[in-house]
């Protein structure tokens, strides 16, 4: 296998409440999940290629729990990737180069029967987890933002965060709230749920702690 390993951000957001279960091995909040996440590359590589400074970003839909699979994904690409760059991109994306369910990555795009041809898009992201807040957009096939949780009486924000120390997607996150569409072969919309920041520190055989 190629050699692969990549150290950046991630703000994700799914159509569960707050709490997500999913994150506590609990079915989904309304019984199916829809999640869009957008990856920002601060420093990586797939074997002698360079990814620096490179994003990604997908949508992907389950009719039922993640771990019952039957689920859709599209994926989309920085179109400032050369041709190794992009081939890189999609392999971690989709988990190919990647132990077997390894990485978050590779669990989802196992647990999907349809993974669509890429889309090549300007990516933007804006992503300040320590304040909870994100501005995304990969051309006009996704976007998203988040923002912190505000508690009902006061107004003020509340901070909340989520420890998996053997976590195969972080070991900590921030969790806050967060808005996304997403159109073409995979379309869903969410409004105000379940969203997270984390760091992303990934190589084929996993979550690098």
């Amino acid at each position: 296998m190629t050699e692969w390993e990549i150290h950046g951000m991630e703000f994700g957001n799914c159509n569960c409440s707050y709490g997500c279960p999913c994150q506590f091995n609990a079915l989904p909040t309304y019984g199916n999940c829809q999640a869009v996440a957008f990856i920002r590359i601060d420093k990586g590589h797939f074997g002698p290629t360079r990814l620096d400074g490179l994003k990604m970003a997908f949508a992907v839909a389950w009719p039922g729990a993640v771990h019952h699979g039957r689920g859709a994904m599209q994926p989309v690409i920085d179109n400032t990737a050369d041709e190794s760059q992009r081939h890189a991109l999609l392999s971690i994306m989709t988990g190919k180069e990647t132990d077997e369910m390894a990485t978050f990555l590779a669990v989802y795009a196992a647990m999907c029967d349809t993974i669509r041809e890429p889309v090549y898009a300007d990516i933007s992201l804006e992503i300040d987890m320590d304040g909870r807040k994100a501005t995304c957009r990969a051309g006009e096939v996704l976007a998203g933002r988040g923002e912190p949780i505000l508690n009902p009486v006061t107004g003020k924000e509340h901070r909340a965060g989520i420890v998996l120390p053997n976590g195969f997607e972080y070991g900590q996150n921030e969790v806050g709230r967060g808005w996304s569409t997403a159109s073409g072969a995979v379309a869903l919309q969410l409004q105000d749920s379940y969203a997270h920041w984390c760091e992303i520190h990934l190589n084929r055989h996993g979550r690098i702690k």
